[in-house]
């Protein structure tokens, strides 16, 4: 191994073992903004240094050149949405979008301290830990393997349900209105098959193991890997988990608001006058959130924002369209110049 390739190597692994840390510094207040911060160099490096092992340069060239740009007498390297598009091409597995999440994400939280972001995004921090542990395995072997080093930090799991539920929604409404813009209209482009994947968001439940005697068991906690190709292996496992589910009533249009309460909410946040007509009304025709009210095509929503409900014949709206009114319209001038026209008001 050239001292190029190794030198990424240690740094990628350094920068995400230390990213572990603080995310489980009990203390921590800017815990997932620095863990991202460091995960996101972590694998930056990483990259870097397959790259190096495929006799890859990962620097940008010149325009129509083969000489590399240089910034200070540093070669340009990829950054890591670069080092992305060059792995893997025209594909988008859930890893990939993993990452690009956070790379957003980065770039909106990195001058904040926000703690209130830790319970919301939980599941894909832990699969950016996951994905990069695999792929750091697959290219250099289990020698640069993290979990020699790991263990589960404690963790007060036995807090209800309910004030679980409470705690997390809480912290819900005091995230940032462009974090929490951000993160809803990410995951909600993205395809069921992603959003269910462990490599996009890993989601557990934690069950306690029951022994006759303390000797009877070696770990304290096992992870089962739950492998879709054996199907009657992972046939029990679902059975538990649809004992210890809560159990939820299938509710057509949950979660969708009808226009005025997406006008009440708006005209709350903002301080502005803002109703369903003309204010609501000019604001999807503007934005192509939906079609026209007379239109042969009335499903073409952006199901970000917009969902059409064939069986009522009407249109039900996402709290995502709630963030992003209110990130737009909480600017005097872009107020103005939607409803101020012809004197409008």
């Amino acid at each position: 191994m050239s001292a190029e390739i190794k030198d990424h190597l240690v740094k990628a692994h350094e920068a995400s073992l230390l990213a572990v840390e603080t995310y489980n510094r009990p203390t921590a207040t800017f815990r997932s903004g620095a863990y991202i911060v460091l995960m996101n160099i972590a694998w930056n490096s990483l990259f870097h240094a397959i790259y190096f092992k495929r006799k890859i340069k990962p620097y940008f060239k010149k325009p129509n050149s083969t000489h590399y740009i240089k910034i200070d007498g540093e070669y340009k390297c990829w950054e890591l949405n670069e080092c992305l598009k060059q792995y893997y091409k025209d594909q988008n597995p859930p890893i990939r979008k993993n990452l690009e999440f956070f790379i957003g994400l980065r770039n909106k939280i990195e001058h904040r301290s926000m703690p209130e972001l830790d319970p919301e995004i939980f599941g894909e921090c832990q699969s950016m830990l996951l994905n990069f542990e695999n792929l750091l395995c697959q290219e250099f072997n289990d020698k640069w393997a993290l979990k020699t080093g790991l263990t589960f930090s404690l963790q007060l799991a036995t807090t209800p349900h309910a004030i679980q539920i409470k705690a997390m929604r809480t912290s819900s409404k005091q995230l940032a209105k462009n974090v929490k813009s951000y993160i809803d209209k990410f995951r909600s482009a993205l395809s069921t098959d992603i959003q269910s994947s462990m490599e996009y968001n890993f989601k557990v439940f934690l069950i306690p193991k029951i022994h006759g005697h303390m000797k009877s068991s070696d770990l304290a906690i096992e992870f089962i890997h739950y492998d879709k190709l054996k199907p009657k292996e992972m046939e029990k496992y679902d059975k538990v988990i649809a004992l210890i589910k809560p159990k939820e009533v299938s509710v057509i249009n949950k979660g969708r608001l009808k226009p005025s309460e997406v006008a009440r909410k708006v005209e709350t946040t903002i301080k502005r006058s803002f109703k369903t007509t003309p204010h609501h009304a000019t604001c999807y025709k503007a934005f192509n959130v939906r079609p026209p009210s007379v239109s042969n095509n009335p499903e073409f929503c952006d199901n970000r924002y917009c969902y059409y409900d064939e069986l009522h014949k009407d249109y039900g709206y996402t709290e995502a369209w709630v963030s992003f009114l209110i990130e737009k319209l909480s600017d005097e001038a872009e107020y103005n110049k939607l409803f101020k026209r012809g004197g409008e008001t």
